[in-house]
């Protein structure tokens, strides 16, 4: 039960991160100059990469695996569709799309205006998927 909790603390703060930067962190860096944006969001790059996002980030599809494990009967398969949601939504998404994306920002590759759209959308779809896994983790902890 403390896992399955702990799970679902996790699922929302990283359901919580994604749907705050699409919600505000984005529209109000694109309400400044491009150059501003661009600067900030490096910043934000940089500065977002620290143990307490790879504890949520990580940590989210893998206690949702083990609280499988743990769990089993129905609520087990909850648990593995939350860790799979998480994984292929919020996971193979940031690294495949949106770090990629952010490295080109960083290096100057990528300008605001080719990256702030494509890099919102693909940020929403990672708050959709979150916010899945948060409702499949909360299924699983009701059938415990």
């Amino acid at each position: 039960m403390i896992l399955a909790l702990v799970t679902l603390a996790l699922h929302g703060a990283l359901a919580g991160l994604f749907y705050t930067f699409s919600m505000s962190v984005m529209p109000g860096l694109n309400a400044i100059a491009p150059e501003q944006a661009e600067e900030a969001m490096r910043s934000i790059n940089r500065k977002i990469l620290n143990p307490w996002l790879y504890i949520v980030f990580l940590g989210s599809p893998i206690a949702a695996l083990v609280a499988g494990f743990l769990a089993g009967g129905s609520a087990a398969l909850w648990f593995f569709a939350a860790a799979a949601v998480s994984f292929a939504g919020s996971f193979l998404v940031t690294v495949g799309i949106n770090v990629p994306m952010n490295n080109a920002l960083d290096a100057g590759k990528m300008s605001w205006k080719d990256y702030s759209s494509r890099w919102t959308t693909w940020n929403t779809l990672r708050a959709v998927a979150s916010i899945a896994s948060l409702v499949l983790v909360g299924v699983g902890l009701a059938n415990l």
